[in-house]
């Protein structure tokens, strides 16, 4: 075998286990990757998968930091006699769909439930958490979604709501256990819309993320009543276990590139985790642009960990920051008013963020670096932003 191929496999190999996999903290920053449920829902199987990781690959996406393709809900079939899950017909050999997502130097994800079923009524995991473990390490699976859905019912019958919080406690750590008995490394994301503030209690449970809301849709309305109703949470994010506000429906169609670019601005400043959720085969460059921009995207992946907070409003209008690795500071400037009010002007002094002199200002859509200033004025367009990196 040459030197150039077995380089080759080995930098596939150690993009998907990296050297200090065991033992190294998981989700040290925010997971990024694509989902198949936005876009394709109970339409996902085998060949959708194997597209969208070619997606990942072509688009620049990995590249950029997207490594996770994470199957969500209706890949599962009946159990054999002993109780283990089988992947439905869509599926037809997980194993080697996981082998295929990995040579592409990309990680497998894949979605269950707690409960009896799933959402869509497929099997859940309930009373078989240390099969459906085993089983997906043995698959190599990477990342697991698991989503309360019919466990609600079992909660519901408890009797009273401390018997009922204590239950899905219980539950989701059942599950961290079985994954962590496996010896295989496998995020766990808790999928059950904020119930209980489960950014409290999200961590202990071993979460790496969880859902702090409803589901998000391809809506302006909806995605800024997701993304602006996170203030207040920061503290509660950090390498390892991330506030999560659902995925990211840019390219879907129904927003515009603005919009789009509101969405992508909010879950960086938010270091939410960035799970795609559009068709990635017929992305238009626009999308790919905004989604692979990597200036936005290393505020998202910022070292530091620190989720940013809402720092000023004022009507319809809205600054966002959060501190960075590097002492700078990433400034996002909302106009939440409808488009056809115009623009709106939103002033900072970046004194008050704590610079005691003039500070380096960049746009970060732009491209641009503004100079060094005292404060910044920004005009913003309805339903637009302006992020700046300063320091």
């Amino acid at each position: 075998m040459s030197i150039r191929i077995v380089l080759s496999v080995l930098l596939v190999f150690l993009v998907v286990y990296p050297p200090c996999s065991v033992g190294q903290q998981l989700a040290a920053t925010p997971p990024m990757g694509w989902n198949s449920w936005n876009h394709f829902a109970e339409k996902v199987d085998d060949a959708t998968v194997r597209v969208a990781a070619d997606a990942l690959v072509s688009s620049g996406m990995r590249d950029a930091g997207y490594i996770y393709v994470n199957i969500d809900d209706t890949w599962e079939g009946t159990r054999d006699a002993a109780g283990f899950i089988q992947a439905n017909p869509k599926f037809p050999d997980m194993k080697a769909l996981a082998d295929y997502v990995h040579s592409k130097g990309l990680r497998l994800g894949i979605y269950s439930s707690p409960g009896p079923k799933t959402c869509a009524g497929f099997s859940g995991s309930y009373g078989h958490e240390e099969q459906d473990a085993q089983t997906y390490a043995n698959w190599g699976i990477d990342y697991l979604k698991y989503d309360l859905c019919s466990f609600g019912t079992i909660m519901e019958k408890a009797g009273s709501k401390e018997t009922a919080h204590q239950l899905m406690l219980d539950a989701y750590q059942k599950m961290s256990n079985a994954l962590k008995k496996t010896g295989r490394p496998i995020v766990f994301s808790l999928c059950q819309y904020g119930i209980d503030q489960v950014w409290r209690w999200g961590p202990s449970v071993g979460g790496n993320l969880w859902r702090t809301t409803g589901d998000i849709s391809d809506d302006y309305g909806r995605m800024t009543e997701i993304g602006f109703g996170q203030a207040g949470l920061s503290k509660y994010a950090g390498p390892g276990h991330w506030n999560d506000p659902d995925m990211l429906e840019i390219g879907n169609g129904k927003m515009k590139p603005d919009e789009y670019r509101t969405h992508m601005t909010l879950w960086a400043l938010l270091a939410a985790p960035l799970l795609a959720g559009n068709d990635l085969g017929s992305m238009t460059p626009e999308t790919v642009s905004i989604l692979t921009n990597r200036e936005v995207i290393a505020i998202d992946q910022d070292v530091k960990g620190v989720q940013g907070d809402r720092f000023w409003a004022e009507g319809p209008q809205e600054i966002w920051v959060r501190p960075l690795a590097d002492g700078s500071k990433a400034i996002g400037m909302f106009n939440r008013a409808d488009e056809w009010s115009g623009p709106a002007k939103i002033q900072i002094n970046f004194r008050d963020l704590g610079f005691s002199s003039p500070v380096s200002v960049r746009d970060v859509w732009a491209g641009e670096n503004l100079g060094i200033m005292k404060s910044y004025e920004a005009r913003v367009l309805g339903h637009g932003v302006v992020l700046l990196r300063v320091k």
